[in-house]
């Protein structure tokens, strides 16, 4: 009987070895969540922008014009302290009415003009249409309220705004184009939840 019970004990100790080892393998095996981050590459540095789930086609239109290198021909074309960085395409009547990248608004309450906000640009219709090709990102520390509602914020800078900071200082024109060209790489990189907390972004809680 004593032979049997440390026969059949040993075949259970085996069997468990071999469960822990075939999980630790499944597991090792198994890719790491990566999310969908924007990256802004200029000769002042990077930029990265968390995309808010909650604008999902103003999010799905950053990631499609990025990731076809669409804003890598254009520029920060204005920069204004305490209001606004705006890069890609420039504010003229015919590009906002001809634009082929026009969207719907999407207001979300989670969504607003605070430091560091990312934000569609649009022109003065009346239905607050976005224009994707174009987009900005809140310079003034204590935000921008006043534009809640009204243009959509569809993201937040977690890593850059430094370099923001500088951009607004730089010499412009009289139209806030900066003298030397600000010129643009916008692309999406993706990023584990450890990797963007470790620039100091809080990942926004599953199901908010």
């Amino acid at each position: 009987m004593n032979k049997l019970y440390t026969k059949a004990k040993k075949q259970f100790l085996r069997l468990m070895v071999i469960t822990l080892v075939s999980v630790a393998m499944f597991s090792s095996c198994t890719p790491e969540v990566t999310y969908p981050v924007g990256q802004i590459k200029t000769d002042k540095g990077d930029i990265l922008i968390w995309l808010y789930d909650e604008t999902p086609k103003h999010k799905e239109a950053f990631i499609e014009l990025a990731e076809e290198g669409y804003w890598n021909d254009y520029t920060f074309n204005r920069v204004i302290e305490n209001f606004v960085a705006q890069g890609g395409c420039p504010d003229t009547p015919e590009g906002f009415a001809y634009s082929t990248h026009l969207l719907e608004p999407e207001f979300d309450p989670i969504a607003k003009h605070v430091y560091g906000a990312f934000g569609a640009g649009r022109d003065g219709n009346p239905g607050k249409i976005s224009a994707t090709c174009q987009f900005y990102i809140v310079q003034n520390e204590k935000g921008l309220p006043r534009l809640d509602g009204d243009y959509t914020i569809y993201g937040q800078v977690f890593k850059g705004m430094d370099v923001v900071d500088q951009m607004v200082k730089v010499e412009k024109d009289s139209t806030n184009a900066p003298l030397v060209p600000i010129k643009l790489d916008v692309r999406v990189v993706q990023m584990t939840a450890a990797q963007i907390e470790a620039e100091g972004y809080t990942m926004p809680a599953k199901g908010q």
